[in-house]
């Protein structure tokens, strides 16, 4: 089973930055897509930004322009940079992990970080 282990979360102002990681516990490399959701109080889970081998990362309309998504396949590690911080941000953090086989599509996802943004 693979476990994703998330780390970063914590409590800073609006305004402020922050920066989220993500390791699995196998290569990084073995994943398709790796994404960050969140899900606030109330509200559904949501995509916040994901990135796919090949392809350009992409960015929830809400965080385009403040956030950067990156992996690093040698350090094993999936990063997100929040800047510019708001208090609808405030939401518990979610690392996801897509892998696929020639037969199906494998989604594994970490247990969240909580992220609080404060006016």
């Amino acid at each position: 089973q693979v476990q994703l282990v998330e780390s970063g979360g914590g409590t800073v102002k609006a305004g402020g930055s922050l920066s989220l990681s993500c390791t699995p516990s196998r290569s990084i490399g073995s994943f398709m897509t790796m994404a960050w959701y969140r899900q606030a109080p109330g509200k559904q889970r949501e995509l916040v930004a994901g990135i796919s081998r090949g392809r350009s990362p992409e960015y929830s309309d809400s965080v385009k322009g403040r956030t950067t998504i990156s992996r690093d396949d040698a350090k094993n590690i999936l990063l997100l940079q929040m800047n510019s911080l708001e208090p609808a941000d405030t939401a518990v953090y979610y690392c996801k992990a897509v892998a696929v086989s020639s037969i199906r599509e494998y989604d594994y996802w970490g247990p969240g970080t909580q992220v609080t943004v404060s006016s």
